[in-house]
Order: structure tokens, then sequence, then C-alpha cells
């Protein structure tokens, strides 16, 4: 005869659903934590598992504790122990309510599996780092990044790794700022393992002691940038050689000026030279000739000087290279643009006024370029002065062109025509590329100069001017150096 098993009135305050089951699996008794249970099922035998009989029987057979059998009622999880009193052929079953912690294990696997496919498939290199720099871990992309498994690079200092030109000095440079800020990014150029050279944008973040603030780890996040930067070299060298076409061409149209301005002064050595050879044939008789003769010569090779000057500065404007920006004087460069377009306003019947600050103010810009921007500003100008029409000798029309210091520290050039002006929809796509209204236009020429005004951190904009005409206005970012114009011009840049 079977010895008779209870639960004891302890286990009704025992906060864990117990039974207890026969050898069938049968309930004979349940305390108080199964009867509220209940609540979610009609049955107390519905919180068991759906296999309960089997492991009743393994669990009596085997004579050992079977654990951790799970069960689901409703939103609730239950954790079951099956125990084993074999002398009365009876198993106690405990259930405990471990929902909350199997949701928890259930999102961390979620979370692991997700940081996992991240990880393991992001095109950037994610690292953690000590905070000297030594690499704690690596994601896959470190092989195809630096050529590196993520094992090789496990305690490798960053200086191993990253190698190039001034690489160290930045790398100490990031260390100090993430100490300080607690985030850094930084640009480098560095060398792979195979060899090439690539460009490199790392971005870290210091992670800190909750109690004394110090950095224990540094996690970066490193992007290669190499085919950026490679389009943006390739973008800045198309734009010069786009330039370089514009003051090919701006030479062409400018052709008849040029043959101009270097004819007077060959057409004045031919003379001193003719004068000086008539009185050399006079010196014998009259030995004062000698000293025409000197002066002569004197006045051929100053005006030799003068013609090779008109062709040392085309060939600085026609100069091919890249941008060299300086600090420059804008006066100098106004009247270097008013020397180039002279000829040309003259022949139109235009005059070219200027109105220059004292002290000039200074801008950093590469001189060639703002050269060729100002002067296309300036012959547009001229060619809308012609279409109105004003070609008047006895009341000429004029082109102004100024340099000021505005309230706001600004440096402003400013073209202004007497032409025709614009319309509000002129004024809006004027500076669109390929827009023109000239039957023999690109429609480039303000485009680009917009480009390159804008590279050198200004802005070109136009309005209409009083009475009419435009006034297109160079905009420069302030600056803190001047320099003071000079009361003379030198030699070379007056009109002979």
């Amino acid at each position: 005869m079977s010895t008779l098993i209870h639960l004891s009135p302890l286990q009704d305050l025992d906060p864990e659903a117990t039974l207890l089951l026969d050898h069938q699996g049968r309930i004979l008794e349940h305390n108080k934590a199964a009867r509220t249970l209940c609540d979610h099922c009609d049955d107390v035998s519905a919180l068991l598992p759906v296999n309960s009989r089997a492991l009743v029987a393994a669990c009596l057979d085997q004579g050992r504790a079977i654990e951790a059998v799970e069960s689901r009622i409703a939103n609730c999880i239950l954790l079951w122990t099956f125990v084993p009193l074999e002398e009365a052929g009876r198993v106690i079953a405990r259930g405990r309510n471990a929902t909350n912690d199997i949701r928890a294990l259930d999102e961390a696997t979620r979370a692991s599996r997700l940081y996992r496919l991240i990880t393991e498939n992001t095109t950037d290199l994610i690292s953690r780092h000590a905070p000297d720099g030594r690499f704690i871990d690596a994601t896959p992309a470190s092989w195809r990044l630096l050529g590196y498994w993520p094992e090789e690079l496990r305690g490798k200092p960053l200086e191993d790794i990253f190698q190039g030109a001034g690489v160290s000095q930045q790398l100490q440079d990031t260390r100090r700022i993430l100490r300080d800020d607690g985030y850094a990014t930084m640009t480098l150029e560095i060398t792979h393992r195979d060899g090439t050279l690539r460009w490199f944008e790392i971005a870290s973040r210091a992670i800190r002691e909750t109690y004394t603030g110090a950095v224990i780890e540094v996690v970066s996040v490193s992007r290669d940038i190499t085919a950026r930067v490679e389009s943006e070299e390739n973008n800045r060298r198309l734009a010069d050689e786009l330039a370089h076409t514009a003051r090919l061409a701006t030479l062409g149209e400018l052709a008849s000026s040029i043959a101009h301005e270097m004819n007077q002064p060959l057409a004045t050595i031919v003379n001193f030279a003719s004068a000086s050879q008539r009185y050399l044939k006079q010196a014998r008789d009259n030995p004062e000739c000698l000293d025409r003769v000197d002066e002569g010569l004197q006045r051929i090779t100053h005006h030799a000087n003068r013609a090779s000057e008109v062709i040392k500065r085309l060939r600085a404007f026609l100069h091919k290279g890249q941008k060299r920006t300086a600090p420059i004087a804008i006066n100098d460069v106004i009247t270097n643009v008013v020397r180039l377009c002279q000829w040309d306003a003259e022949k139109s019947g235009t005059v070219i006024k200027d109105g220059l600050a004292d002290p000039s103010p200074v801008v950093t810009a590469d001189p060639m370029l703002l050269e060729q921007v100002l002067m296309n500003l300036v012959r547009n100008g001229i060619e809308a002065t012609q279409e109105s029409g004003r070609t008047d000798r006895a009341s000429p029309a004029h082109i102004t062109i100024t340099s000021c210091t505005n309230h706001d520290r600004e440096t402003l050039i400013q073209v202004t025509d007497e032409g025709p002006g614009l319309d509000d929809d002129g004024l809006r796509d004027m500076f669109t590329p390929f827009y023109t209204n000239k039957p023999q236009g690109l429609g480039l020429g303000l485009s680009m100069s917009r480009s390159i005004i804008e590279g050198f951190g200004g802005f070109l904009d136009a309005t209409r001017a009083r009475p009419g005409g435009l006034t297109l206005t160079c905009r420069f970012p302030p600056t803190v150096t001047t320099r003071k114009q000079p009361t003379h011009p030198p030699e070379n840049s007056r009109n002979d």
C-alpha cells in the first residue's frame, strides 16, 4: 500500500506554484499560488507543460529531478521543476513565473543578433580602443579597409596600423581632444597594408568611468573616403581646365586690344631708333647730337621694357596651373584689369573709371582668377553699353569699378555699367550656366565667375543701377589686414 503524501500548509505560503502529481501525471493537490495562476486558464492542469505525463514517468523511472521545463499560459511563462518522491510514487512539480527573465533574455538575444548582423556586414570599420590607442576589438571590415583581420589588430597600437605623413601628430591631437571634449573627428591619408594610399574619415567617442570621469575606452567609426577625395580633386582639376579655357577665349576676344597695346611701344621704338640714326649721322659735325642719341636709346629701352611687361602680364594671365591663393591688394588687381580693358573700352567709345579705397582692402584669393572675373565683368559692361547705343564720343558712357569695405567689414568690388539692364527674370537667371542673351555668347562667363568668387569664400550678385544698367558686386568675407595704397603708381603701371 502506497504512502500518503500531502502538501504541507507552509507550501500555501510559497509564491511559486506547487502541484502534487501521481505516477500518471494527474494532479492530486495544488497550493494557493497555483490557484492564483488559474485566473489565466480554466483548469490547474493547463498550467503544466503539454508533455507533463512523459516528464513524470521519466522523473520516477530515472530517479532524478527534471528542471527548466517551459509552459506558457496567456502572457505568463512558467519554468517547471519536477522532483520525484520514489517511495510514494509521487512527483512534486514547482513552477516559477519567469516571464520577465525570459523576455529580457529574448530581447538580449535579438539585440545581440542584430548587433552581429550590423557589425559583420557594415562597410565602415567599427573599433574599440584603450585610452592609449591600442586596439581592443574591430569589425570584419578591417580586412577590406586596412588589410588586417580583427584577430591581428587586437593589442596593436594605432601608430603601427595608421601610417602616413603627419599621422602620428594627428593621433596625438585627437587623443587630447577626446580627453577634453569626449568627441573628435579627423581625416587621415594612410598607407594600406598592400601599399596603396587611402583617405579615411574617423569619428571617435570617449567612454568614461562613471565616478572619476577618466577615459576608459574609445569607440571609433572609420570610413574610406578615397573615392570622394579623388572626385573632389578631379572636380578641382576640371574647374582649373575650364578657367584656363575661359582665359584663352578672353585672350581671343582681346586680340585687337592687345595688338594695339603692343603696337604703340613698338612704333615708338621704331621712331626713336630712326631719330637716333639721323642724329648719329650728324654727330661728326655737331657733337651735341650724341646727347640726343643717348636720350633716344634710353627711350627705346623704356618702351621695350614696357612691351616686355605687357607680354609678361598676358603670359601670367594665361598661366595654367593650380589655384594659388594668397593675400592680395584689391586695388592692384583692379589697376591691372583697367589697363587690360582700356583699349577695348576706347574702341567702343566707353570710359572706364575707378574709385579705389585707401588703404587698399586685402583679400585671400588667386590674383589671376580674380583678375579673370573682373575682366569678365568689365567686358560684359562694355558690351551692355554698346547694346544701349551710348557710343557718343562727346558724351561717352562710363564703366565704374570701385573697391570699398562696408560696415560689416566685408570687402566689396563693384562694377557698374550704363547699359539697358535686365528685368526680374534676367536677374534671376543671369548666373545660370548656359543662360545668355547674346547671339554669340555661351552663357558660362557669369556662372563661372560666381563659382570662382564662392571658391574664395565670397559671393557674386547683381542689382539694378540708377538711372540704368547693372551693378555686379563681388562680396568677400571680413579681413583684418589692409595695405596702404602708394602715393604714386610705379613707373611701369603708368599709361605712357
